[in-house]
């Protein structure tokens, strides 16, 4: 009996604890692929006054290098993601 009531007794300081913690935790901005875009757009000098949507460009992206097309407001980009360097990017209208 004392072990069940020990059980219980754990069990509910482990909720408590968790009830108590979760509202305090810090959730992570969640980021989308056009804002991410955009923001290294408006990093390399390039305007983007409103990221509308970005589209995985598969016939030109490799394992090593990903394209997309990046639609905003004002223009549209062609963005070359390469690791350790700067993106490429291209207006396209």
């Amino acid at each position: 009996m004392h072990k069940l009531l020990a059980l219980f007794s754990g069990l509910f300081s482990l909720i408590a604890i968790a009830v108590l913690v979760a509202p305090h935790a810090k959730a992570q901005p969640v980021t989308t692929p056009p804002d991410s875009l955009a923001a290294q757009v408006r990093l390399q000098g390039f305007t983007c006054a409103t990221p509308i949507s970005a589209t995985r460009d598969r016939k030109r992206s490799r394992p090593d290098r990903a394209s997309w097309v990046l639609r905003c407001g004002n223009a549209h980009y062609r963005i070359l993601l390469d690791p350790d360097m700067a993106a490429m990017i291209e207006p396209l209208r």
